[in-house]
């Protein structure tokens, strides 16, 4: 038999030390020396006057070294080393007597230390003054360490720097900043959400799960001639889902999955964009067939020499080259997938949305009513609800709500249920948080004179007239006078969700938003501060109307709207300073017609207006069926 193989020392804890060891060991050993020897314990610091007067005067001093004009070195007589004041000096050791120098003390300037002790032994005969040298001493250890201790830290620093580039126990080296920093998903470590936990969606999901079942099972594709899309680009506004959606992708599917962030390829240095997008794309095809999601692609993946930009970079362009390369380039990347998420396909660059690298784009649009109510059923599950809750209601008041959005209400609606410390979520503490997200934090406590609440009662009142005047108008739900958030009053609908909305729709929806400021207008004969936000809301959309959607006679049927984003960064309008004249005169038009209108329906329901607001200074929260009340059923 074979003895055993012994185990490496240096791995060991009680073994041999490291094989640059010794190096430490020289600069403590150093630092030691450089501290403590030379320092002689009874060689004691004193001042000029305690030299002069208790010393000097006394006929003490035997003689005085100055060293290198800067310290004066005093030694004193041996018969006066036997007075008391000396006694702590006398001795080195306990049998041993101390030859001096025994007392030191610093000068500024030689000369005037001269000056100095020559007046002080003015009295003095040449005999009784005291013997004077001067010498010039080196600190050779100080020297020494002076360029030794340098060298030595550089070694530390050279040896530390070529182990670490080598791989430290993790097996990272300093020099991996070009190395992708991609989270993977394998057998190993999965991702907890599958597609049951999308809700909605379906044709997305379709989609999707098509490129699942390839990679599980490519034959039932192959033996058609069919090719796997080497790219899938999801769309969508935030918090649509697309994130969730590459998540559930990562979960269901059975081969590696690498994800990480687009930011992640920019760095400081130059090139190293390129080389993650390398290393990642390395790291896929020795694990192929796989995927690759690259979220937030529209970091890198912007459109490249766009005249006039200011978000010029030439790392972001070589990232972005090393990517269309990898996608399709001369060297395939059979059985690796990409898939990206992006909210800004727009700026995207064509050579990335072309058949060959994505050719697969799927839109991610807010969810409709049916698949909101999908949503809410997802995120009510973990939740103790009261048996008023109802999906398909929720459903219903969430209009244009993200999935991102529902999840914030639900988890918003057990936070006030706890804090109203209930023992189930009822019906209510959705609703609350429904108002908590659109509008903000209840502020009752705001300071709000008399007189500014009836100026926000009824210019509450006068949208809520208007609109409950109008049949294209979305039905009013309550109206309120409590500040929440920026807002110091509010006027709630239930949104109907439209396809197409006509110019009849348009204009009452001037009409409803003009309709605080022209209630302030006739009630208190001056406007207010209070309709900024609505007359900001009126004029963007007059404009979209008159510049981009051809529902002005003055301008006709022309739109200046760029789907492309090409004209985001440019310094020109892509019109002319004439057209733009008659869109700012036309845009007028619009309003000043929707404001004689507004006034004219509010004018006929004074009556109501008064009532209306008066109930809102006397409840502050008025609900649809108290404006059926005043103003009747609404046509």
């Amino acid at each position: 038999m074979y003895p055993a193989k012994k185990e490496n020392q240096r791995n060991k804890p009680n073994g041999k030390p490291g094989k640059f060891s010794w190096i430490f060991y020289f600069l403590l050993v150093n630092l030691i020396i450089f501290f403590f020897i030379g320092k002689n314990q009874t060689f004691e610091e004193i001042t000029w006057p305690v030299f002069e007067n208790e010393m000097l005067l006394k006929h003490d001093v035997e003689k005085i070294d100055i060293v290198n004009k800067e310290t004066v070195e005093v030694y004193i007589k041996k018969d006066s080393l036997a007075k008391t004041r000396y006694k702590s000096v006398a001795k080195v050791f306990k049998n041993y007597a101390n030859t001096g120098p025994h007392y030191f003390f610093r000068i500024g300037s030689l000369e005037v230390f001269e000056q100095k002790l020559d007046k002080a032994q003015i009295n003095l005969a040449d005999n009784e003054k005291v013997a004077v040298s001067y010498t010039n001493r080196q600190n050779w250890w100080a020297g020494i360490l002076s360029w030794i201790f340098p060298i030595g830290l550089m070694l530390l620093f050279f040896f530390y720097l070529r182990r670490a580039s080598m791989g430290g126990p993790g097996g990272s080296s300093i020099f991996d900043f070009g190395k992708s920093r991609d989270a993977e998903y394998s057998k190993g470590k999965i991702s907890p959400v599958t597609f049951k936990d999308v809700a909605g969606y379906d044709e997305a999901k379709t989609e999707v799960m098509e490129i699942v079942e390839f990679l599980k099972n490519p034959g039932n594709f192959t033996k058609l001639g069919a090719k796997i899309p080497k790219g899938v680009l999801l769309v969508g506004p935030p918090g649509s889902g697309k994130t969730l959606m590459a998540k559930a992708v990562a979960g269901e599917a059975a081969v590696p999955f690498f994800s990480l962030s687009g930011s992640e390829f920019i760095e400081i240095f130059v090139g190293v964009g390129a080389s993650r997008v390398r290393d990642l794309f390395n790291k896929a095809k020795e694990k192929a067939p796989s995927i690759i999601f690259i979220d937030e692609i529209d970091t890198i993946g912007r459109v490249r020499g766009r005249a006039m930009s200011a978000q010029a970079n030439d790392e972001r362009d070589s990232t972005l080259n090393q990517l269309l390369t990898e996608m399709d380039g001369f060297d395939p990347n059979t059985g690796v997938i990409v898939m990206a998420a992006t909210n800004r396909a727009d700026i995207l660059d064509p050579a990335l949305l072309r058949a060959g690298r994505f050719d697969r784009h799927i839109y991610l649009e807010l969810p409709n009513k049916n698949e909101r109510e999908e949503i809410f059923k997802v995120h009510l599950k973990p939740l103790l609800l009261d048996k008023s809750v109802e999906s398909e209601l929720l459903a219903g008041q969430t209009p244009g709500f993200s999935g991102a959005d529902i999840a914030n209400v639900c988890n918003e609606a057990a936070l006030i249920a706890a804090r109203n410390k209930k023992a189930a979520v009822d019906k209510q503490d959705f609703f609350d948080a429904i108002d908590r997200i659109v509008a903000g934090l209840e502020k009752k406590s705001k300071i709000i004179t008399p007189s500014e609440k009836k100026i926000i009662a009824y210019h509450e009142a006068g949208h809520a007239i208007v609109s409950w005047m109008l049949k294209n108008v979305d039905p009013l739900v309550k109206v309120s006078i409590i500040p929440r958030g920026k807002s110091l009053g509010s006027a709630w609908y239930l949104p109907e969700e439209h396809q197409i909305i006509t110019l009849a729709q348009f204009s009452d929806q001037l009409c409803t938003a003009l309709g605080g400021r022209v209630a302030e207008e006739i009630v208190f004969n001056e406007p207010s501060s209070g309709a900024l936000d609505d007359l900001e809301k009126v004029t963007k959309q007059a404009y979209m109307m008159v510049a981009n959607l051809g529902l002005s006679s003055e301008i006709g049927n022309i739109s200046y709207y760029d789907s492309t984003g090409a004209y985001e960064a440019a310094f020109n309008k892509p019109y002319s300073e004439a057209t733009g004249q008659l869109i700012d005169q036309a845009v007028r038009k619009l309003i000043e017609t929707a404001h004689k209108r507004t006034e004219d329906i509010l004018l006929q329901h004074r009556t109501g207006l008064d009532n209306l607001a008066r109930l809102l200074l006397d409840k502050e929260i008025v609900y649809k069926e108290d404006l059926e009340q005043i103003l009747g059923k609404r046509v």
